[in-house]
């Protein structure tokens, strides 16, 4: 028998879930299918939100030659195979699974099928498209982001499930957990629903269900988007001071196993959003990525909480990373910019030298020029005051300055 998944796979857009902005009544994607047009297209979201369900049925709604085309078994020989039949078609639908695979000598070959319309492509995919696909192919398509499907329907699918295929009735408490285990992937709550039918009816229960369905399905595919989504959102927590959230995120990365990951993002966190705040964390959180790389999981997540909280918690300061970005956007708007001929420190005909050396005056500061004649007066570094680190700077600074 095939699996449940696979047989009560959506015949229509009515059967779809959680996608009313595409397929539902007012729907693009309805819209274009009453007024019968078709444009080529990329629909992009997590796994199990009903992509290659979508595109099913549109090719199903069209008198149109359909393939199916996946970017990371099929070869471009198949692809010229399915363009040489084209020719003999008005139109012809290509499905193309894992298009952000699709390699450049095969999106190339694509492009001039795509431009004169003989092909028609819905590509397929869980990164977004406009970081993993190629520009030329992207604007020939129209790009639709798919919603990730919300708890409830999920629930609702699995109620209308047990009543369509007579399965014995499931108590709240073991929807809901199979919902929440699930990710909200319809694919794995189905699966799941199907494992716990295999109960008899007097042993479906809450506690029965979780030794069945086993550990919490996440959405971590360490190549697509969701992944870098958690990541995100970790770092901007650390940002933004909350050592609880951060450690939650952090838990859910952890999930995948890339601690080389996780530990490059930790790093630059440190040294872009603590900075000069606590200009100790740059060497403590390197010393905890290594404790974390030399222990592996599970203990690893030892240091890494370690760090974590140590970066939550730290007074924050962008300062530098402003700096240096200021610094570079000059370089890319402004050319020609020479040193100072004294900060160069060649001899002069006289046998002296124009640069002034600083550890010989007060304070070891002296006022000279150090920046090109275009840049003078120029601010890049401006301190902040979250730390008492760079409040120190600040009055440092204003010290040698007056008492030169």
């Amino acid at each position: 028998m095939k699996p449940l998944a696979y047989r009560i796979r959506p015949k229509s857009f009515d059967d779809i879930v959680g996608q009313d902005h595409l397929v539902g009544s007012n729907g693009v994607i309805t819209k274009m299918l009453k007024q019968d047009k078709l444009f080529s297209m990329i629909l992009y979201g997590p796994a199990g939100c009903g992509k290659t369900t979508i595109a099913e049925i549109i090719a199903n709604n069209f008198p149109l030659t359909s393939y199916s085309f996946n970017a990371s078994t099929d070869n471009k020989a198949k692809l010229k195979d399915i363009a040489d039949g084209a020719k003999y078609h008005e139109n012809t639908i290509c499905i193309i699974d894992e298009i952000h695979r699709m390699k450049k000598d095969v999106q190339d070959f694509l492009l001039p099928y795509l431009e004169n319309g003989e092909l028609i492509i819905i590509g397929l995919t869980t990164e977004n498209p406009y970081r993993s696909i190629n520009p030329a192919i992207r604007s020939r398509c129209h790009i639709y982001r798919m919603n990730e499907i919300e708890k409830n329907d999920v629930i609702t699918l699995l109620k209308k499930t047990i009543i369509k295929e007579r399965y014995n009735e499931l108590p709240n408490d073991v929807l809901e957990y199979i919902a929440i285990t699930s990710s909200s992937e319809i694919r794995t709550a189905l699966n799941m629903l199907e494992i716990i039918e295999m109960l008899d009816k007097d042993e479906i229960n809450l506690e029965n269900a979780k030794k069945l369905i086993g550990k919490k399905a996440f959405q971590l595919d360490k190549k697509g988007e969701y992944y870098y989504d958690i990541a995100s959102a970790m770092i901007k927590s650390i940002r933004g001071s909350d050592p609880d959230a951060s450690l939650h995120y952090l838990a859910r990365l952890l999930e995948i196993g890339d601690i080389e990951f996780i530990c490059r993002r930790l790093l630059c966190s440190a040294y872009e959003d603590i900075g000069l705040g606590n200009p100790n964390i740059g060497p403590r959180v390197w010393a905890a990525c290594e404790a974390a790389k030399a222990l592996g999981l599970p203990e690893a997540r030892l240091p890494l909480a370690y760090a974590v909280v140590d970066l939550a918690t730290s007074p924050k300061s962008n300062s530098t990373y402003l700096g240096i970005n200021k610094a570079i956007a000059d370089l890319e708007t402004m050319t020609s910019m020479k040193i100072p001929p004294h900060i160069l420190n060649k001899e002069l005909k006289s046998g002296k030298y124009e640069y002034k050396y600083p550890h010989d005056f007060k304070n070891g500061y002296v006022k000279q020029q150090y920046l090109p004649d275009e840049l003078i007066d120029k601010i890049y570094y401006e301190a902040k005051t979250t730390g008492s680190y760079e409040k120190a700077i600040i009055e440092h600074m204003k010290k040698i300055k007056n008492e030169a």
